[in-house]
């Protein structure tokens, strides 16, 4: 525990970020209340824990810290202070050991989100963390105190240092609607337009395509757009494409479809095969076999070649030609999927608005972490690490403020 005197900390929001900040400043003697307006914390949390819950990833923290692309040095320093070591260190004390599945992702044992919240809470309610729910976050009065609306009224507190953890913009009916933008930009904090990230995208598929095969996995695929290439799965959606090797280029999507010019991703039904393996392949093909066939014994899935055929209706007959065309099926993106279904948001505060605390720049005492920062990476643990993450190195530069003004 720390020596310095306790203080009053406020943190608005309950999510991963918010949680494991309160957790640190608890842990040092300071008087925690968490205030968050969803009637249950960490609901976000719970919901990407629905389908085993991604903590972290295992790979070499250089090529780690490289998902988070253009923020990779803003969130740098944070994320090697509090690494997926840490975060694994963290889930196996709480009574939930972990472990690192074929991919490398980390996963709690138990793979639900569930079970870690249910332990989390206690611990935190064992410190003397108080958690307000139902308690909305609405500004600052005249005189600076926070104001909250809730079921009872409007109430007020006026702690020694805030931090707001309130999530990005995606997924709102969980909590995370962006609604605290007007209240940072009244005050004059710098914001990026939110977008959303993770999502899927919009292209356009065959009655039969649709019909038969929508929610159908394209295993062991490869996406390219440009030079960028991402190894993975996808599935079939009726508005196009969706899972992790769409969502890992969302960014680059994203930006391609900013710039209005038509945009094509390049779909490698068969990555592990080179061109002349495959141009081979069918080469060997009997003759008067049907190209349905053909396709078919040289390993792709019915729902790939539906895929193929939407792309390219006249599919040509000549292996080689066919075999380029398996190599790299293009697909024309039309939009992508809005922030009411994406998995995370980009956009949220800029990175120059807060310091090497994540202090707000314009609004002493005032830190922010989590999905509100504009920062950005794909699914595989990225997302969750960056939130616990930047959560303490916002909560170390809450205890860094408090004793410079001691």
């Amino acid at each position: 525990m720390s020596s310095l005197a306790s203080r009053h900390i406020a943190i608005i929001g309950a999510g991963p970020a918010g949680l494991i900040a309160a957790e640190h400043l608890a842990l040092i003697g300071h008087r925690v209340d968490v205030h968050e307006r969803m009637p249950t914390p960490g609901r976000k949390f719970l919901m990407a824990g629905r389908g085993g819950l991604n903590l972290t990833h295992s790979e070499p923290l250089p090529a780690f810290l490289g998902r988070y692309r253009e923020a990779a040095d803003w969130l740098g320093p944070a994320v090697m202070q509090h690494d997926p070591g840490a975060v694994r260190a963290w889930c196996d004390g709480l009574g939930q050991a972990s472990f690192v599945g074929s991919s490398g992702r980390v996963f709690p044992e138990a793979m639900k989100a569930s079970p870690l919240l249910r332990a989390w809470r206690m611990r935190l309610e064992e410190m003397g963390v108080s958690l307000h729910l139902r308690q909305q976050w609405v500004g600052w009065s005249d005189d600076g105190a926070l104001m909250f609306e809730t079921p009872d009224g409007r109430v007020t507190t006026r702690p020694d240092a805030v931090l707001l953890a309130l999530g990005g913009a995606s997924w709102p009916r969980l909590g995370s609607d962006g609604g605290w933008a007007d209240l940072l930009s009244a005050r004059g904090v710098e914001l990026v337009p939110f977008s959303a990230s993770n999502c899927g995208v919009e292209t356009r598929w065959s009655a039969i395509t649709q019909d038969r095969f929508a929610g159908a996995p394209l295993k062991t695929i490869a996406l390219s757009l440009g030079e960028e290439r991402v190894a993975g799965e996808a599935m079939i959606a009726r508005y196009g494409l969706e899972g992790g090797a769409v969502y890992a280029l969302a960014g680059p999507i994203r930006d391609a479809l900013a710039t209005g010019q038509p945009v094509t991703l390049h779909l490698d039904l068969k990555p592990h095969r080179d061109l002349a393996d495959m141009t081979a392949w069918l080469g060997r093909a009997k003759k008067g076999q049907s190209l349905t066939n053909t396709l078919r014994k040289a390993g792709l899935t019915p729902q790939a070649i539906s895929v193929l055929r939407d792309a390219v209706p006249d599919l040509p007959r000549d292996p080689g030609s066919l075999a380029r065309l398996i190599k790299a099926v293009p697909l024309t993106v039309n939009g992508q999927r809005g922030l009411e279904r994406a998995i995370s948001s980009a956009g949220g505060i800029a990175r120059d608005a807060v310091d090497a605390r994540f202090m707000l720049s314009d609004l002493p005492g005032v830190f922010a972490a989590g999905e509100m920062l504009d920062w950005d990476a794909p699914t595989g643990g990225y997302l969750l690490q960056a939130c616990f993450a930047t959560g303490m190195a916002a909560a170390r530069g809450i205890e860094a403020w408090l004793a410079e003004a001691d």
